[in-house]
């Protein structure tokens, strides 16, 4: 184990806004709210999770589509527009070269219920999960070692 006091996370976020989060460098929860990334502390790890390409969408991705860990520093409050200022947290993600499918490892995560109920889980937007799982995904997506 890295540290004790390491703790570890699935972020839900559709495709569009997980690949507009890794190319900023941030992280959001629950459509930009704060108590979540309250939650995460700086060094924690974090797995995006895609369910659609789009939010509201049809098309599904269901993979893990990101991977990083939480910058120093508090989250933050930006202005996307006039009606929408989010919170986000900064992240180091790690270049990976491939999506990580979640049907494949659905098996293998021992914070997804067995059953046909399995994505409740992650309706909340944002899960804690042990490192073994994370550990696990990071080996599905290949990260590409500096």
């Amino acid at each position: 184990s890295v540290c004790a006091l390491m703790k570890f996370w699935v972020v839900v976020a559709s495709l569009d806004h997980a690949q507009r989060g890794i190319k900023g460098g941030f992280i959001q929860a629950c459509h930009g709210k704060v108590p979540p990334l309250k939650r995460m502390m700086p060094g924690d790890g974090v797995v995006l999770y895609s369910p659609k390409e789009t939010l509201g969408g049809r098309k599904a991705v269901q993979a893990f589509t990101g991977i990083g860990y939480v910058r120093p520093g508090e989250p933050y409050q930006v202005e996307v527009s006039e009606e929408f200022h989010p919170h986000r947290r900064d992240v180091d993600f790690l270049p990976h070269r491939k999506h990580a499918p979640i049907l494949p490892l659905r098996p293998t995560l021992s914070f997804l219920p067995s059953g046909p109920r399995w994505g409740a889980s992650l309706r909340y937007g944002l899960v804690q999960i042990p490192e073994e799982d994370f550990e696990r995904i990071a080996a599905h997506m290949d990260i590409k070692q500096e």
